[in-house]
């Protein structure tokens, strides 16, 4: 994620929106893979899983984690494997990426996390899009998400800075563990909030819900960059 196998073509030339169009089919594909896994997990644990909501968690859990480290390998030389708008505005506050670049990256990580949604739901013949009923609210919850996205940004920036090729798998893991630890599930990623609130599957959330857990991922992301300035020792 970010800049962690940085290639000095990709600066070279952008398109009007700011980036180049591997760029944003980057981030494209594989927010759409990642929301296909997130849903499409969900659904197969909770069939195979026979009412045992803990196997279930687990095994949605390692899909999504394992699904993450390929992704950030397959696409972290094209468009720095972002996927998320959380990790978008880490390195946007650090002057990263440029602001025009940056919205580009986040709108087209929300319409293909949709999409992503959409492709669950058909491999499964359900119907595309369905409101999220799953009620996910509260201080604690709150905290929660706060919790996992200040791990996973400030891990992305630590390995990039100190384990540069170590950044898939510290991603993976990072999402893997936060989903079994935090009170939220990890969702960690606004654009991964707003597409579960179009599931009514295991991994929904209430559109309701959805803004409490996306104003808490991005004041952690904002937090684990200052934290990375301290704690890193970085310099402006």
């Amino acid at each position: 994620m970010g800049d962690f196998a940085k290639n000095d073509v990709i600066a070279e030339r952008s398109t009007r929106f700011g980036a180049r169009p591997a760029e944003l089919w980057g981030e494209a594909v594989g927010t759409g893979f990642l929301l296909a896994g997130i849903v499409g997990s969900g659904i197969m644990a909770e069939k195979l899983a026979n009412g045992n909501v803990g196997l279930a968690l687990f095994m949605h859990a390692a899909t999504v984690g394992a699904l993450l480290v390929v992704l950030v390998l397959s696409f972290g030389a094209v468009s720095g494997a972002h996927f998320n708008p959380a990790v978008t505005f880490a390195f946007w506050l650090r002057r990263e990426i440029a602001t025009a670049k940056a919205v580009a990256y986040v709108l087209v990580q929300l319409i293909a996390a949709i999409i992503g949604v959409v492709v669950a739901h058909l491999m499964f013949e359900m119907p595309m899009l369905a409101v999220g009923a799953q009620a996910r609210t509260g201080a604690g919850q709150w905290l929660g998400e706060m919790v996992a996205t200040f791990a996973l940004v400030f891990a992305i920036l630590a390995t990039v800075r100190h384990a540069r090729q170590a950044v898939p798998y510290a991603v993976g893991l990072v999402v893997m563990s936060g989903i079994l630890y935090t009170s939220s599930t990890c969702f960690a990623n606004p654009a991964v909030t707003v597409a579960r609130a179009f599931t009514d599957t295991f991994t929904a959330i209430r559109p309701v819900d959805a803004f409490g857990f996306i104003a808490a991922q991005l004041l952690a992301a904002a937090l684990a960059v200052g934290a990375a300035r301290v704690i890193l020792a970085e310099q402006e």
